[in-house]
């Protein structure tokens, strides 16, 4: 059997930098080290950390003054950070280059008067993060169908993308915004690793007689993987670890695709590929 890995399987540099603060800290601090959520869509990774002392938390009132609390990759709202300052923690932002840069575009464009979209998913933390950033007055489309209640006007409009949404989306809804808009500002916000890992997932499942796509359940990035792979190799399983990959039957699959959303780390990828 022929196992094909993608080259860009495993953690992006947002997920690796958010997790290395983390375990710096655990290295140096004998203060609490907090959390905001999880510090990245991995189970894994999440329990791992906790069993070090690193307490996950949603809301800031669970921390004690003077502890150390870490905000993941996904960026949070201006009011988050407000909140930490306030209750005397100690703030390491490991927000991502490229979720920070969004932060500081919308929130230039909506103080220069521009209605602001999201193409994105309203409930994901980056999502959320990104419409604090413009008072929470973005408007967020998901799908082509999001655009249609739109009424046409000639208002300055500029469009963002969640960092993890596939060109295709993109694409399609700002096609549609353009029929709306005539002062459209389009920033395609998507993660350059972000596509670059669609495009080498989608081409290995175009050649495999399985795909394998390795990540958490609530992670987006990989819930999209599997979507792109599936569309080309029937036999697509989305799975967390080795411990949930299906069956294979040998005389039938000669070739196997492995690659793995932002947040699973090299030892679990490992184990699927021993496995």
């Amino acid at each position: 059997m022929e196992i094909i890995v993608a080259k860009s399987a495993g953690f992006c540099f947002g997920v690796s930098n958010a997790v290395k603060t983390v375990n710096n800290l655990l290295e140096k601090q004998k203060e609490p080290i907090y959390t905001y959520g999880p510090i990245i869509h991995n189970t894994q990774v999440v329990d791992l950390l906790a069993s070090k002392g690193v307490k996950k938390i949603n809301d800031i009132d669970q921390a004690t003054p003077n502890g150390h609390i870490v905000i993941r990759a996904h960026g949070v709202t201006p009011e988050i950070y407000k909140k930490i300052l306030d209750k005397g923690l100690i703030l390491e932002d490991a927000t991502c280059p490229y979720v920070k840069k969004i932060h500081n575009l919308v929130r230039e464009k909506s103080e220069e008067g521009y209605k602001i979209i999201i193409v994105g998913d309203k409930n994901h933390p980056e999502v959320i993060g990104i419409n604090g950033w413009c008072n929470n007055k973005a408007y967020i489309a998901d799908t082509v169908e999001d655009i249609e209640g739109l009424e046409p006007s000639d208002e300055k409009v500029c469009v963002v993308a969640q960092t993890t949404i596939t060109k295709e989306k993109w694409v399609k809804i700002t096609t549609e915004l353009k029929k709306k808009f005539k002062n459209l500002l389009e920033f395609d916000t998507i993660c350059s690793a972000t596509s670059r890992r669609q495009n080498e997932a989608e081409e290995i499942a175009k050649h495999v007689d399985m795909m394998i796509i390795i990540g958490g359940k609530s992670s987006s990035n990989t819930q999209k993987l599997y979507d792109i792979c599936k569309k080309h190799c029937n036999l697509t399983y989305k799975i967390e670890t080795s411990g949930d990959l299906p069956p294979v039957d040998i005389k039938k699959i000669k070739k196997v695709g492995i690659s793995a959303g932002a947040s699973t780390p090299d030892w679990v990828i490992e184990e699927v590929i021993k496995k």
